[in-house]
């Protein structure tokens, strides 16, 4: 070991995972702490990584301690579900402390908080902090406003993933102009903005709702859009005309998915003549059956096929008779489909009964029809 070179060394005692093992690791020899100070790649800090008896403070004081003993991170995770209220504040300050000059985030490029608190204003100062992020999860976070303050802005130039899960706020305000990939689950939010200079090319919206009457407002620059690859929205209101003028310049986009999406207007209606038109290189096209208006298919109006989507998946809440008419419609406006996947939902036995009477149709249908279809 001692004839390995300290860089590769500080990668090794990082793959052992939890930071408790980490810290051990270092005490074996001079060399493996100077790798640990020096060329740790990585740290991961979990509460169920520590002895039990340990409180929330002193796992705070020990997150605090190990920090400071690191000058090369460029991986940082806390994670702590298992304890109360950790919060990183305290450890935030506890650094600028002991050193008000400390930059040991200055090479850190990935940032995961799970299951802490931390003030709003924190935040914004961790990220500024560290000025080579590239990736950003925030998971579960108890954020804590002044009086004035009802929303989280969040700068950087370099960052170029975040992931938001589990978060009520009112307004959640980010300026990335790096920006690929932004990912919002499970959360509350009156109002998302977003700030940058169009290389967004994910928008993934999983179960977003507002902690208001109104829907959430999705804030979104047109021209921010244009090399948009991929959107994945379930379980989001949708305003379709708003919505539509978004995404509408997406010509790069490849996959789109509405999935069990609400319309703000029940009068709204999406249609693949729209689609076909605007997202040219569409490849996989996710849709969720609703409601039928004065006899239109949703999705269905004009006539113009979909050349390049090669798999459609399908879904529904309430199947009926005019299901496998519209599920047929859609395939024969993809000339070129490959693959095609119907997801079903949870019914009792009369609904058992007529699903697989009809599922039994589709697949018939697509079969002595579509030959080059896989169902």
């Amino acid at each position: 070991m001692e004839h390995l070179p300290t860089e590769l060394i500080g990668n090794i005692i990082s793959r052992l995972g939890p930071a408790r093992d980490v810290v051990i690791a270092s005490t074996t020899c001079k060399q493996w702490r100077h790798a640990f100070c020096s060329h740790l790649p990585t740290l991961s800090f979990s509460s169920n990584d520590w002895p039990s008896d340990h409180g929330t403070s002193q796992l705070e004081i020990l997150v605090s301690r190990t920090l400071l003993q690191t000058t090369g991170l460029q991986g940082l995770s806390i994670s702590m579900d298992e304890i109360g209220e950790f919060s990183a504040s305290v450890v935030i300050s506890w650094l600028t402390g002991v050193d008000p000059n400390y930059q040991g985030f200055s090479c850190l490029k990935s940032l995961s908080l799970k299951y802490v608190s931390i003030s709003a204003l924190d935040l914004s100062l961790l990220l500024t902090a560290c000025p080579k992020i590239e990736i950003l999860d925030l998971v579960n976070l108890e954020i804590a406003m002044s009086d004035t303050q009802h929303k989280v802005e969040l700068r950087s130039p370099t960052l170029k993933s975040i992931c938001v899960e589990q978060i009520s706020l009112d307004e959640f305000i980010l300026e990335a102009d790096s920006l690929e990939r932004l990912h919002l689950k499970d959360c509350q939010l009156k109002l998302i903005k977003l700030v940058g200079k169009g290389t967004l090319k994910q928008l993934v919206i999983d179960y977003v709702t507002s902690n208001a009457v109104t829907s959430t407002h999705l804030d979104i620059g047109d021209n921010l859009l244009e090399n948009l690859e991929v959107v994945d929205i379930y379980e989001f209101t949708i305003i379709w005309p708003q919505f539509y003028k978004m995404i509408s310049r997406s010509s790069k986009l490849r996959r789109l998915r509405l999935w069990d999406v609400f319309f703000d207007d029940k009068n709204e209606i999406v249609d693949l003549e729209t689609f076909s038109v605007c997202f040219p290189q569409l490849s996989h096209l996710s849709l969720w059956y609703v409601y039928l208006r004065d006899g239109v298919h949703y999705a269905l109006p004009g006539s113009s096929h979909l050349e390049n989507v090669i798999e459609m998946e399908l879904g529904w809440t309430t199947i009926n008779e005019l299901f496998p008419d519209w599920v047929e419609g859609l395939v024969k406006r993809c000339p070129n489909l490959r693959k095609l996947v119907i997801h079903g939902q949870d019914m009792d036995s009369e609904e058992t009964e007529e699903c697989m009477r009809l599922t039994s149709l589709i697949k018939h249908l697509i079969n002595d029809k579509y030959e080059h279809v896989e169902v």
